[in-house]
This record gives structure tokens, sequence and C-alpha cells, in this order.
């Protein structure tokens, strides 16, 4: 079958689109080839800095036609409804219908209508210009005269169709004065000129070698292995970085991996600092000492030249930059050493009295000291000492006012773990200073030192609880102040810790809910059921979350039994008539059964074991053993199943019928000492 390639060449891609961009046009064009019913077997995308491809294989030569009958009006319909039928169908005339007889409605006129399938080539002609008009870049650009917006200004588009065997032809079409063709260009400096390409095969390999590698994920393996290779002959090791990685592949279409050096008296300076400026002024990865673990003062570059001299001038011009940068890092880091070590503390914080954390939420000095106050308050709760916390968190964002913070500001907390051990302070603190920011992420890790649980704990809450106070909150995909961040660090920092805190004795109702919902995302995550999550959260009280969790294991496990799965489905039962009777009786059947309108040996069996059950749940969940309440609640299965075998619910009798809803109004009661098992799937 034959195969579509398409290429649309212009200036540099920002490396940060490529990807999305790739995906998009993928999207968009096989998209539009299903809807009009090209049916494909693969398709794959290509970016370089210079262009951006697909290959879709397998495709048919034409769409299939098409068969439809479309109804009419009766015969003898007014003149307008034929007209419009005729219009809709695309008749000509009223003759060109048929007539069909229905038994109830009696004649009508009935359309028969063929479409023959149009040629590939046609169909992509029609969809290809209308995805290039209104491509989706995230920041585009219009030049000349033209009206089309680009990326960056598009130079040429290459289409071909057909099959291996035969000579692809160019799709016609054009696009703001650019018409397709069969011709690319290759490297901009070592193989500038134009290309004539077939198919995806040919196009690959001409460009390759015209020094381009098309495809994205070859380069980046182009660029690890080369990177890997060069550290191993000095005796060192690649620090991996899978962001520059992606960025570098971006910005080069022939990777050539050079190395360079800096001077060691640089390596005074902290290793993140070293790392954070190379990547951040020259997309350079670094290297460590597998003997020391400390970096190295050599670094590996990405060149988009085959140099003559072997890359010479490059890595030259590199150091030089780099040493520049360096420079710039160590005079920050020694200023900063030297102004720790002179101004006191208190004097440093001052300074974040003029700095507005938020215009309703107070200074960044207010922010600190409240952090303080409730790190202080939650030490006990976690295990750490309350002076050491309250000090930690005074100290913890202390970092944000100095000179390597303010040029590099991925460094924060780092940097204050740095500082707090020149200064002497307590390891507690340095760690603090360095982890209260953590868990940032579902992976990032999560602190363990309690005075780090402490301060982490107290600036997620003060955070969530001040935004909340003054209605910032997120709304759909919008979640400007990283919220539910936050709310999914205290989750998991509480679960991973084992903390017991109540929530609802820092935070309001509202928040609470919040905090209920991120448990669903992580818990969900972890592949439990949001629904017992939902089902637990609605009990009375449930604010402490690490018992939550637990009651949500437990009772994942007993609905997993015979026992949990058949008691559900009699609660759901037992539920389901009441909620009928209620609604129709307007009143509320629970408590009060009398045991004398008991007549039926099950029912009485039934009653008894409900009685027996209660105050063993009761001392169990009391003393937080989930387990043995789930055991007693499974002894309900068989009594609640021979009920529901042998009982007629809505007796006759008026009493016997009230006393029965009772009775099923309480293995409600007795099951929502468990979890409100209305919200339970199934």
């Amino acid at each position: 079958m034959p195969d579509l390639l398409l290429e649309l060449f212009s200036e540099e891609i920002p490396a940060r689109m490529q990807a999305d961009a790739a995906e998009t046009l993928r999207k968009l064009v096989t998209d539009a080839l299903v809807e009009r019913g090209l049916v494909y077997e693969g398709a794959k995308a290509f970016v370089t800095p210079r262009r951006l491809a697909l290959a879709v294989h397998g495709l048919p030569a034409g769409q299939p036609d098409s068969h439809e009958e479309r109804k009419g009006p009766r015969v003898g319909a007014p003149e307008g409804a034929i007209q419009g039928f005729l219009k809709a169908a695309g008749l000509e005339s009223i003759e060109q219908a048929i007539v069909e007889s229905d038994p109830k409605k009696g004649d009508f006129y009935l359309a028969r209508i063929h479409r023959p399938g149009r040629p590939t080539p046609e169909v992509v002609a029609e969809i290809v210009p209308a995805i290039i008009r209104s491509f989706p870049w995230p920041k585009s650009m219009r030049w000349g005269s033209g009206s089309l917006r680009w990326v960056r200004p598009l130079q040429s588009i290459l289409c071909t169709f057909g099959p291996e065997t035969e000579e692809p032809e160019v799709v016609p079409f054009e696009v703001d004065g650019i018409a397709s063709g069969a011709v690319t260009q290759g490297h901009r400096f070592l193989a500038p000129g134009a290309i004539r390409v077939r198919r995806l095969e040919d196009w690959m390999a001409k460009l390759e070698t015209a020094f381009v590698v098309a495809d994205r994920e070859r380069r980046k393996d182009i660029i690890l292995a080369d990177a890997k290779d060069l550290a191993l002959a000095q005796g060192l090791e690649l620090v991996e970085d899978a962001g520059l990685l992606d960025e570098i592949c971006g910005l080069v279409e022939w990777p050539v991996v050079l190395m360079g050096t800096f001077d060691e008296s640089f390596l005074d300076v902290p290793d993140e600092v070293i790392r954070a400026t190379i990547r951040a002024n020259q997309k350079c990865f670094v290297l460590k000492d597998p003997a020391s673990g400390r970096l190295a003062n050599r670094f590996i570059l990405v060149s988009n030249l085959k140099a003559s001299d072997g890359g010479k001038a490059i890595i030259a011009g590199n150091e030089r930059v780099i040493r520049a940068r360096l420079s710039d890092a160590k005079f920050f880091w020694d200023t900063d050493r030297r102004t720790n070590a002179t101004v006191p503390l208190a004097e440093r914080l001052e300074k974040f009295a003029n700095v507005t954390f938020h215009e309703k939420l107070g200074s960044q000095f207010e922010r600190i000291e409240r952090i303080a106050a409730l790190a202080e308050t939650l030490a006990p709760l976690v295990g750490a000492d309350a002076k050491l916390a309250r000090e930690a968190a005074l100290y913890a964002k202390s970092d944000l006012r100095t000179e390597v913070v303010g040029e590099f500001p991925e460094v924060q907390g780092l940097m204050g773990k740095y500082y707090a051990r020149l200064e002497g302070l307590p390891e507690e603190i340095a760690l603090a200073a360095e982890e209260h920011y953590k868990p940032q992420g579902p992976s990032d890790r999560v602190p363990t030192a309690p005075v780090s649980v402490a301060v982490a704990l107290a600036d997620k809450l003060d955070t969530l609880v001040g935004f909340w106070s003054i209605d910032e909150k997120p709304t759909g995909s919008k979640d400007p102040y990283a919220l539910r961040r936050a709310a999914l660090g205290v989750v998991r920092l509480v679960l991973e810790n084992g903390l017991r805190l109540r929530l609802a004795e820092i935070v309001e109702p509202e928040l609470l809910i919040f905090f209920a919902d991120r448990l669903k995302v992580h818990l969900r995550e972890q592949g439990a059921r949001h629904d017992l999550v939902d089902a637990v959260f609605a009990l009375p009280g449930q604010d402490d979350i690490l018992l939550i969790v637990k009651r949500v294991e437990a009772l994942g496990r007993f609905l997993a039994t015979d026992d949990g799965r058949t008691l559900l489905a009699g609660y759901k039962r037992a539920a389901n008539i009441l909620r009928i009777e209620e609604k129709k009786d307007g009143v509320s059947y629970a408590g009060g059964v009398d045991l004398v309108l008991l007549h039926e040996p099950e029912e009485r069996a039934l009653a008894e074991a409900i009685a027996k059950v209660g105050e063993p749940i009761e001392k169990a969940l009391e003393a937080e053993n989930f387990e043995a309440a789930m055991g007693e609640m499974a002894t309900l299965r068989a009594p609640v199943d021979a009920f529901f075998d042998k009982v007629t619910v809505n007796a006759p009798d008026p009493a016997l019928r009230v006393n029965r809803l009772r009775l099923l109004a309480d293995i409600r009661t007795a099951t929502r000492a468990i979890a409100d098992f209305d919200r339970i799937e199934g």
C-alpha cells in the first residue's frame, strides 16, 4: 500500500516546542485521514531544529465509495419541504428520489446517495494546507507580506505519496505562495543546497549523507553514548540530565560531542552551583570523579558542526565563556560566605520585611514567622524538638536573599544547607533548609528527619491555608500557586512518615475536602479505589490521613473476600428498599425495632447479629484495629442473606412492614461505623 511523506522546512524551531509539535502534526494529519475514511497502518513523526516531518504508512490509494440513504418528506408534502430535501440530498429533481411505503405513515420519498471515493492525494492536498494554516504553535509569527503564521519563517514543503514499487507522486498544493514539492535541505553549513527525495527511506538516507539525523531519539542516543564514551576515556562519569539532553537534541541536526576543561580552583564552588552555571549558560553536561563523588573540572559540549580542526576552536570558545561564568559564580559564593559569617540571621531576616509574598498575605518576613510558629506547634507530633524546628523554619528561607540563589533560583534550599554548615549550625537546621521544599512532585524524595518534616509540613500548610483564606483556589487546569502539589506533598509527608495529624484542627472544612481529592489521586496512583476513599471520608471526623488510608486498605481487603462482596450486595439491596420506601412515606425508618414484632426466625437472627456486633466493632475501631472491625462486620453476611431469602419486607401488615424497614435501617447504621457503603461501587 502507498505511503505518505510530509516535511515542513523552516528556520530554527525552538527546542522546547519540537517534541509537542511533532506529536501534534502526527495526530492532526492521521485524525483527518481516518475521519475521511483513509485508514493507515502506522505513522511516525520526525523533528529537527529546521524541519517537522511525518511519514504515514499503508494508506489506501483512495477513499472507499460511500452509500447513504436519506429519508425525505411524505409524498404530497409542501413544495418547500421537497426543495429542502432535494438540496440536502444533492438531487436535482424529485424524480431522482424513490418512493417507499410505510404501513403507518404512508408513502414518502427516499434518496439513495452514492458518493465515489476520492484519490488519497486529492484528500491530502485538502487537509494538509488547512492543518498548516491552523497549526497550534504556542507562539507564532508572520513574515514578509504573507498571511501565514508559523513558528519561524516556513521555507519549503515536501509532500510525496506512492507505493514502494513505483515512483511516488508529489501531492500538489500551495500554502501562502509556497508550493509543495519533493525537495528538502541538508545541514545549513555542512551540506547546504537542495536535495530531491522520494519516500521515507530515501529521505532519511539522503539527509544523513547531508549531515542531518532526522530521528530525534537517535540524536539523543548518539549524544548520550558519545558523551559517556568520552567521559570513560578520562576515567570520569557523565552526570546525566534528561531535560538538558532533550534541549540539546533540539539544537543540533548533526551532533558532535566534545570535551572541555575549566580551572580546578573553581571546584571550591559547590557542585550544584557549578552544574547550574554550566547547564544554564552553555547547555553543557558536567562530569564527576567516581572516586570522590565530586565534580571534575571537565564538561561535555555538543556542537552542530563537524569542524576541520577537530573542534578545538569550538572547545576553546566554550571554555572562555564557562571560565567567565564560573568566575561570577565563585564571586557570588565568596560574597555569601563573607556575609553569612558576619551578619546575624535576625538582620538577614529583616530584609524580608520589604519583600511582598502576596499583597493579601503580607511580606515574606510575616510568612516566615507564621511557618516558624506552625513548625513549633507541629514538632511534637512528628517527634522533633520544638525549639529546633522553630529555628530551622526561621533559617530555611534565608538563602533567598543570597547572591548565588539570586543568580540561580533552582538551587534555593540546597544553598541554605551549605550556608548553615558554614555557620556551624546544627545539622538538623542545615537539612531542613534543603528539604523543606520537598516533595515537589510525585517522584520527589520525602524528608524523614523530624525537624525537616516539621518545617516542610508547616511551609506547605501555610501556603494552602493562606491562599484558601483569600479565595485563590485551583480551578480546572489552572493552579498558579501549585496548591495541588502542596497538598499532595502534605499527604506524602504524613503517609511515608507514619504521622498522626488531625487536619481539621489546622484547616477549614472546604480545604479538608481538597485534601480528600488529593488523597484520592495519590491512592489511585498506588492502585487503590477512589470510591473507598469517598466511603471513608464521608464518615464524620475523618481528618487523620494515616488512619483514613489504613481504614481504606482494610476495607479494600474485606470487599475482596466473599463475605465482603456478599455483604455489600445485601447492603445495597437494603439501602435501595429503604430509599424507595422512605421517599414514598416521607419518613426515616432509622432506629426503634420492636423485638416483639420479629415473627420470623431469620429476622430475629438478623436483629440479634446486629446487636451483637455493635460493641465489638466500636472497640475495634477505638483500638484502630480495622481488620478486627471488618471481621466482626463479616458475621452479618449470613443473617443478612437469610433475611432477604426468607422474609418479605413490605408485609401486608403495616406494623410488620415498618418494623422490618427499621431492621434494614439498622443494617445501614451498623455498616456506617466502618464506611458509607452507599459510596462504594459494585
